[in-house]
């Protein structure tokens, strides 16, 4: 649970220690803003997403590929507190019909991501998440993301996308497998 009174006080005195007026207008309101931005942002510290995992026994699904493509996700790094904005894919081979909602990917990425987080972590926390949960043959997770630290400062290289994968099962272990699903997942 956050805490926002901390927060709000927090931010006052980060931006007092920058030499900022906290007095001054148009940051009266900013210690507020920030502590509920974080309650939303943070919000994956109190998730948990078993709640996302409603699964379903389809037997004529079985063995086949799904993919969902283009997740949208956000999250923030842990080491300089500014955001990573990107995607995230989804590969799974079922196993003994058991599938998931397609939507519910995306509400296990948004868990995973609200939280202060590094991308590599990040990829592989989904990854064991599905299978550890789901069961299935093979999963992978790719995520493709612009990291704000390298963009507005140190290398300042705008439009640099970090790309993370993380395999299991018959994706990791299986050469032709994990070719055809690599090559869905990351060409456009």
């Amino acid at each position: 649970m956050i805490d926002k009174q901390r927060v709000e006080a927090a931010v006052k005195e980060l931006l007092s220690a920058v030499g900022e007026d906290v007095d001054r207008e148009g940051l009266l309101e900013t210690p507020k803003r920030v502590a509920n931005m974080y309650e939303e942002i943070f919000a994956g510290l109190d998730d948990d997403p078993k709640k996302y995992l409603k699964i379903f026994n389809v037997p004529e699904q079985e063995q086949e590929l799904v993919i969902v493509r283009d997740i949208p996700m956000y999250s923030v790094c842990e080491h300089h507190l500014l955001p990573f904005v990107g995607v995230a894919h989804i590969a799974y081979i079922p196993k003994n019909g058991k599938i998931i909602g397609l939507s519910k990917f995306a509400r296990i990425v948004s868990c995973f991501a609200k939280k202060p987080q590094v991308q590599e972590r990040l990829t592989t926390e989904i990854a064991d998440f599905l299978y550890d949960n789901l069961e299935p043959l093979g999963v992978a997770v790719v995520i493709e993301a612009e990291h704000l630290c390298m963009t507005m400062r140190g290398a300042r290289a705008a439009g640099a996308k970090t790309m993370t994968s993380a395999l299991r099962g018959a994706i990791r272990t299986d050469a032709k497998t994990r070719a055809e699903v690599m090559s869905l997942l990351t060409n456009k």
